[in-house]
Order: C-alpha cells, then sequence, then structure tokens
C-alpha cells in the first residue's frame, strides 16, 4: 500500500487490548472496525499507546499480524529498540508480519552524546533497513530530542518516509518543516497542536484520540482551515487530550474506549494502572462532549 500517500490523513497509533493478561485479538479487531469506519488513513501498532514495551517480541508481531489480518488501510509497525541490531531486527519482525512501513525512535536509557550520534544510529538502520522507515520524536520517553538537523540529514536517505512529532514543541516541528524536502511527510502526534500544525503545514497527524473519535480527527484535518476545525480542535479534542494526559495515554484512551463500548475493558499491562474511577468519570464526560461537537 501507498504509505507516504496515506501519511497525508490521520493514523491511528491503536492501543493494544488485554483480557487477564493476555492479547484480547477480538478486541483488537472491533478497534479496527471501529476506526477504519471513522475514516482513518493508516494504522500504527505496537507504538507507546500500544504499550509496546510490555510486549514481548513475539506478541508484538502477534499484534502486527492480526492488525494486518483486518486492516484496509496500510500498516506502519512499531520498531523501537535502544540499538542498532535490535532495532533492525524489530523492523524485520514486522516486514515478515507484513507491515508497509515501521517507526523508529531514537535510543534511549543511553542516548546520544552529540547528535552525531543519533545520525550514526538511524544511518546504520537504514542501511539494513527492510521496509521503509518514520522517524518517532517523543522526547519524554527517550530522554533526547531528535535534532532537526539530524531529521533533515536522515531524510536526505531512500527509505524514510517522514516523522511523527509528540514533543508537544511547535517550535521544534516548524523547524523540521523548514528543513526537510516536501516529499517528506511531517506528522503531528500531539492531539492538541493538530490543527495548529495542519495550518502551518503538517502533512497529517498520529494522534492516539483517534483510537475513541476517530470521525472528530478526520474531519478536524479535513476541515483545518476554516471555523469548523478551529471548533473541533477547540471544543472538542483540546478538552478530551487534556482530560487524558495526566493518566498517560493507554489507560486513558483505553478508559475512553471502554467508556464508548468499543472495548470490553480498560486493561493495561505493569508498570501502567488503570485509570481511577474520578478520571474515568472526567474522561467520559470530555468524550461525550466532544462526539457532541463532532455531530454538530
Amino acid at each position: 500500500m501507498d504509505v507516504r500517500n496515506a501519511l497525508r490523513g490521520i493514523t491511528c497509533p491503536l492501543v493494544t487490548p488485554f483480557d487477564d493478561g493476555s492479547i484480547d485479538e477480538p478486541a483488537l479487531a472491533d478497534l479496527l472496525e471501529h476506526v477504519q469506519a471513522g475514516g482513518i488513513d493508516a494504522v500504527f501498532p505496537c507504538g507507546t499507546t500500544g504499550e509496546f514495551p510490555s510486549l514481548t517480541p513475539d506478541e508484538q508481531r502477534r499484534v502486527v499480524e492480526a492488525t494486518i489480518e483486518r486492516a484496509e488501510v496500510p500498516v506502519i509497525a512499531g520498531a523501537a529498540a535502544t540499538s542498532v541490531g535490535e532495532t533492525v531486527a524489530a523492523i524485520d519482525r514486522a516486514a515478515d508480519a507484513g507491515a508497509d512501513a515501521a517507526a523508529i525512535v531514537a535510543p534511549y536509557f543511553t542516548t546520544a552524546n552529540a547528535p552525531a550520534g543519533d545520525r550514526r544510529f538511524f544511518e546504520a538502520v537504514l542501511d539494513d533497513a527492510s521496509l521503509p522507515l518514520l522517524l518517532y520524536n517523543i522526547p519524554q520517553c527517550t530522554g533526547q530530542r531528535i535534532e532537526p538537523e539530524t531529521v533533515a540529514a536522515v531524510a536526505e536517505r531512500d527509505g524514510v518516509v517522514g516523522i511523527k512529532d509528540s514533543s508537544g514543541d511547535l517550535e521544534y516541528f516548524l523547524s523540521v518543516l523548514r528543513e526537510t524536502p516536501d516529499d517528506f511527510r511531517c506528522l503531528q502526534g500531539y492531539d492538541a497542536l493538530l490543527v495548529p500544525a495542519l495550518r502551518m503545514g503538517a502533512d497529517g497527524g498520529i494522534n492516539a484520540l483517534s483510537n475513541v473519535v476517530p470521525e472528530v480527527l478526520c474531519e478536524a484535518l479535513e476541515r483545518a482551515e476554516d471555523d469548523r476545525g478551529r471548533e473541533l480542535q477547540n471544543d472538542a479534542i483540546a478538552p478530551l487530550f487534556e482530560a487524558c494526559t495526566t493518566h498517560d495515554f493507554a489507560p486513558a484512551t483505553k478508559a475512553a474506549l471502554a467508556h464508548r463500548g468499543v472495548v470490553p475493558s480498560d486493561e493495561v499491562r505493569p508498570p501502567l494502572v488503570p485509570v481511577d474511577d474520578a478520571g474515568a468519570e472526567a474522561i467520559g464526560d470530555a468524550l461525550e462532549a466532544a462526539i457532541a461537537v463532532g455531530e454538530r
């Protein structure tokens, strides 16, 4: 499938549903039906919202396989790891499962001591990558950002299709936009900045809330340049995003999905814990309000 074209839309970073500690494949199938009916353009299993650090390599492969079995849109598989060898192995597992592309992060725990270190890491991965790659900037999880000059250098290599930026730093995002080629997809991953980023030239978004209200995110992208886009951002996306941010996005997204009846359980794996009752009520209220705005 045409990944580069699909990324000019909304990509859903899928949660991984669990049932008594095991992957709940029927719930994953229901989730895929829900988000595809809502109009999303691609799906992204085994990312941050998908709790990839809590999955074994075999489980990651199975989640990707189960996603591909039911996906009618391109599949970008998470392949985050801390070493070149482990990252390439994760990409190979995704390729063997049938993914269309893979997403990789900067090394975490042992971070680069200079921007040149991250460039060496990405170029070494690219040398052996079996799939097109999407860079994923999420410094709050990796302990470092992918510097704009590093992104620009790596963007010149064949095999890199774009970047997801979940930093929440619009100035950083605009720097990457300015310094990369036109066919390099710059995707806003911080839901509260989706419409502002689109108005400034973002190609699309990869947003956790597209699990829950895909129809709202997709309409926001389509209407980003007019008053309806601003309404959706200010009255639907931003309040729901704010309600979710204090609880970590996997637990919060699962709480919202359970409230909407898409998945049967908000179960997460350690070290995460489910959202407490007060938080779930606040998320549910914000979700109902977002749905109402989407239906206006």
